[in-house]
């Protein structure tokens, strides 16, 4: 596919724009492939108008209708093939065989959102007919579902470039829900968000949706974005990146005249705990699962972890050694972007330069690659310096030796908002630190046992959300199939006739779906 570098506005593409840049190849920092411009005022303006004319009749389709949509594009990203990976393993440096299981992912959880609205039981109807003679002095009837919410606004993430990207999870819930999309394409890897624009734009044609159900505008400068989060006809804002630019983002919507939901996922430090008593079984397999999480994506995940805390023994020690020598051999990685190396960089030095913390693995220079670093504090160290709780984007992670289970709960009681939090311990270890859970459970979106943070399933279960400063909205989730509910809002009718009434609602439940009437849930 020849790139042309170029926005995509409803059926348009158009080249215009103002600040010229290019992608650059991580390893060796040579442009590649066109140059593409930040979007101006006139174009993001079009973009938004046609979005909000295609809304009244998006809305109407039915979930079939939405679903054959969603299927078709997962069937044009497929068609694009090898042609897309590579691309995107140019712009990204991310290996081959990551981005073709990314690839696989993104096409999954396309599909499982067109499996969740061809049945249309997610929107949650309820019917109420309330007797004159019960609580009302006439009779009422009152009727609720949800409903799409109007044009949203989602910001590409640089460290899923496929699924947290164009046709990720937050536009991919946008379309299920029945909400048009004004995508922001990641400066770092535009060609394959052109890429995948157009596979988009060619299912919409295919499966007769209206001219500006998406459109696609790049842009490097912040005004890009903000223009669209403070257009008056964005109604909602989906983001995965970092804390400075989702809070800024957030700031920024709820000052509009109508303030809008912003539900960013803004990275996380995501704690592990090794209670005493699994040390003693399996120390070492479990600092090898420890450096596979902390470098999984040349720890460029969400969900890599970046703290531990584990009681001093002479199994944490072995612990704590095995870790860094398996640390100090990992192969050298490449960052995805120069910004977010320096970044790193930078962070790495400024835990080294901390009072009473160790940097424990191989400290010499080397300006080729990304090393994998791990630091070693005290309990008291980490409750004094909230420098320790800063989230370091890349392979490094900090081990913080507790000596009483009293000292552990003042860490607990400490923390923020995280998007997981990590337990490993046996049987007896839970019986011992029961109490522990139920703060837990006030600090994170996702509690795991005996498991590690990274591997995030598609599915109806998951939460990939958390309390802020993880995310903006503790009631959200960015994976899996609850969070189509971002994109909807539920309205009440009352009193209405049934030819009025939508399907979801009428009293012969032509679609067949389950609803609670009356406070029993029902499918007839």
């Amino acid at each position: 596919m020849e790139l042309e570098g170029v926005h995509l506005i409803g059926n348009m593409r158009i080249r215009s724009g103002y600040s010229k840049y290019y992608a650059h190849n991580p390893k060796n920092d040579k442009e590649i492939g066109p140059a593409y411009a930040n979007a101006t005022e006139k174009d993001i303006n079009r973009a938004v108008m046609l979005a909000k004319q295609s809304f009244q009749s998006f809305k109407k389709k039915s979930g079939f209708e939405r679903a054959s949509f969603l299927r078709t594009i997962g069937k044009e990203i497929n068609r694009l093939g090898n042609e897309l990976v590579n691309y995107c393993n140019e712009e990204t440096a991310l290996p081959i065989k990551r981005l073709e299981g990314e690839r696989a992912r993104t096409v999954a959880q396309i599909n499982v959102f067109a499996d969740l609205i061809e049945e249309d039981s997610w929107k949650g109807s309820r019917i109420d007919i309330i007797k004159k003679e019960e609580r009302a002095s006439s009779e009422i009837d009152i009727r609720y579902y949800h409903i799409p919410i109007g044009p949203v606004g989602i910001f590409g993430s640089s460290n899923f470039p496929l699924a947290f990207s164009v046709a990720g999870g937050d536009t991919i819930s946008a379309f299920a829900a029945g909400c048009p999309v004004i995508f922001k394409a990641h400066f770092a890897h535009p060609g394959t968000s052109e890429m995948i624009g157009k596979a988009i734009l060619r299912a919409a044609i295919k499966t007769n949706m209206p001219e500006g159900v998406f459109s696609m505008l790049h842009g490097y400068s912040n005004k890009v974005g903000m223009t669209i989060v403070t257009h008056p006809y964005i109604k909602a804002i989906g983001f995965t990146g970092s804390f400075l630019g989702g809070k800024s983002i957030f700031d920024a919507a709820v000052n509009r005249e109508e303030p809008i939901p912003v539900y960013a996922e803004m990275g996380s430090i995501n704690p592990v705990f090794f209670l005493p008593g699994i040390l003693k079984e399996k120390s070492l397999e479990l600092a090898q699962e420890y450096v596979n999480s902390i470098t999984l994506g040349n720890g460029q995940f969400c969900t890599n972890p970046g703290i531990s805390f584990l009681f001093e023994s002479r199994e944490s020690n072995l612990f704590i050694d095995k870790t860094t020598e398996l640390l100090n051999k990992i192969p050298h990685g490449t960052m995805l972007t120069k910004n977010i190396q320096k970044n790193y960089n930078q962070a790495i030095a400024n835990f080294s330069a901390l009072k009473n913390v160790r940097h424990l693995t191989n400290n010499s220079e080397d300006i080729i690659g990304t090393k994998s670093h791990l630091f070693l504090t005290n309990i008291e160290t980490y409750l004094d310096n909230q420098k320790l709780s800063v989230e370091v984007f890349g392979p490094s992670s900090l081990i913080v030796q507790v000596k009483k289970k009293k000292e552990l709960m003042e860490a607990i009681k400490k923390f923020k908002g995280f998007l997981s939090i990590s337990i490993h311990g046996t049987k007896e270890d839970f019986f011992e630190f029961r109490e522990i859970f139920s703060y837990l459970e006030d600090k994170a979106g996702r509690l795991i046992i005996n498991g590690f943070p990274t591997g995030v399933e598609v599915c109806s279960s998951m939460n990939h959300g958390g309390p802020f400063p993880a995310t903006t909205d503790v009631h959200a989730t960015s994976v899996g199939t609850a969070a189509i509910m971002r994109f909807v809002r539920p309205i009440a009718l009352q009193n209405f006739p049934d030819e009025l009434l939508p399907d979801e609602l009428k009293d012969d439940n032509p679609l067949k779906i389950w609803r609670l009437i009356n406070g029993e849930m029902e499918k007839k």
